[in-house]
């Protein structure tokens, strides 16, 4: 999965894009999780739920219900780094819990461990932007790409998003779909 993950990155042709996997090579993205309970919450879980989340987009831009006309590039830059800020994000802990035999043992498990408190769409952007230029509607699709889990606040702000970034509403909901149909 991390091959075809760095191939279709290297097939942006971005500059810069050969230093963005670099970094990534040099986190635990490959080996992270992509939450502590929710979904993906093992080893891997976080480039699996990119992945599909990849899968999933392409196929609702190719689908979608009013003409996308965004480059491939954006549609894989978008889906494949959207949780690039879960990067060195989690931690391994222990805690006490019964085994199967009633017996209290240490299991481990994920736990945050936020070096970098920037917000979750926005340090995505952030971090990205640090080696390639990202495109407006490649910034606010990652950038909302929480949709309206994020603080009712900013829903207004979301909803104007969606209408000028009709992609960000994709990318939303095909990472809901990754997470609550897949569970990755």
């Amino acid at each position: 999965m991390k091959e075809e993950f760095i191939e279709l990155l290297k097939s942006t042709n971005r500059e810069g894009i050969d230093n963005l996997i670099s970094f990534l090579e040099k986190t635990d993205f490959f080996e992270a999780p992509a939450s502590t309970r929710f979904h993906g919450d093992y080893k891997g879980g976080l480039i699996e739920h990119s992945m599909k989340v990849y899968e999933i987009f392409r196929e609702k831009v190719k689908n979608a219900s009013i003409e996308i006309n965004s480059p491939e590039d954006t549609i894989i830059i978008s889906a494949l780094l959207h949780d690039i800020c879960k990067a060195n994000f989690y931690k391994v802990d222990y805690r006490n819990a019964k085994n199967e035999l009633g017996v209290w043992e240490k299991v481990p498990y994920y736990t945050v461990d936020d070096q970098i408190p920037y917000g979750h769409g926005e340090k995505s952007v952030m971090m990205i932007s640090e080696y390639i230029k990202l495109t407006p509607e490649e910034k606010y699709s990652i950038r909302w790409h929480m949709g309206f889990t994020e603080p009712k606040e900013v829903y207004s702000t979301i909803g104007n998003a969606y209408k000028k970034y009709p992609l960000a509403l994709l990318l939303f909901e095909a990472d809901l779909e990754a997470t609550y149909f897949f569970n990755i």
